[in-house]
């Protein structure tokens, strides 16, 4: 808005001409010389009021020095914003992040795939579900070349995807193949995902629901979101979904186009 200001106040100046070369136009005279920049300041100063007025005459113009104003500005953003990715995917090349694969993580997939694709996630997010779609055709196109890992990162705005989360974790410990039936189908069906439909589902999966509902409130299910959600912030993932592939981020729901272009990236192909 700075440099929206600055050009604001450049129009205004250069419309805003002393009273007495505005009298000499109104009486059909020609003032001898342009007015200098220190004529206008001392014009403006003896009348403050000068300048609204210009502004309100010229306001169509006004308009549109701030429409061009902001669509530089916006320019201008879009290309720093471009700059700092390219450069953080620059460094992630160098240096990948290390998430963390253990005992505990819930792998899909080839587990010696050549691709790890982490998901750190929110089953109320709408671009979570997005993700969703993302990954099943990443899996679909790479088949045992790639294994896939779901982390949580409930936001707290969504009132479901703290429950939703826990829920999956639960049923995760009675049955992993089970629980990511559960996990496909709440994101398929987002829009109904409330605990009635979550034990719903459950049940028509075979899960044991009052042993999840159980689990879902034990400590090894909270302990097993807060590591993800400590891992999601380690990683600067302030939002959802977000992605590691191979250690690479990516933040936002981006096409699969994004992953084949970094999967090229790292068998040594140039886009």
């Amino acid at each position: 808005m700075e440099n929206a200001m600055k050009n604001i106040l450049t129009l205004a100046l250069i419309l805003s001409l002393p009273a007495a070369i505005i009298r000499a136009a109104d009486t059909g005279t020609e003032p001898k010389t342009d007015p200098t920049a220190d004529q206008i300041k001392k014009a403006l100063d003896d009348n403050p009021n000068l300048i609204l007025d210009v502004l309100r005459s010229h306001h169509k113009e006004l308009i549109e020095v701030v429409q061009e104003a902001a669509q530089e500005e916006q320019g201008r953003q879009r290309k720093e914003a471009a700059e700092a990715e390219a450069k953080a995917d620059e460094d992630a090349f160098k240096k990948p992040y290390k998430p963390a694969i253990d005992s505990k993580a819930h792998v899909r997939g080839n587990k010696k795939a050549k691709y790890t694709l982490v998901e750190y996630s929110d089953f109320q997010c709408p671009y979570c579900q997005r993700g969703f779609t993302t990954v099943e055709e990443l899996r679909k196109k790479y088949g045992d070349d790639i294994r896939f890992i779901y982390k949580n990162a409930p936001l707290p705005f969504h009132p479901m995807a703290m429950p939703a989360a826990q829920y999956f974790e639960a049923a995760a410990l009675q049955s992993l193949d089970k629980a990511w039936a559960l996990h496909d189908t709440l994101f398929k069906n987002q829009s109904e995902l409330s605990e009635d439909y979550i034990k719903k589902t459950a049940k028509e999966l075979g899960i044991d629901v009052d042993k999840m509902e159980k689990d879902a409130k034990g400590d090894a299910v909270k302990d097993k979101i807060k590591s993800d959600m400590d891992e999601a912030k380690d990683f600067d993932f302030t939002g959802t979904p977000g992605f590691l592939l191979n250690g690479i981020p990516v933040r936002g729901a981006y096409p699969p186009a994004k992953f084949d272009s970094i999967i090229d990236r790292l068998n040594g192909k140039k886009g």
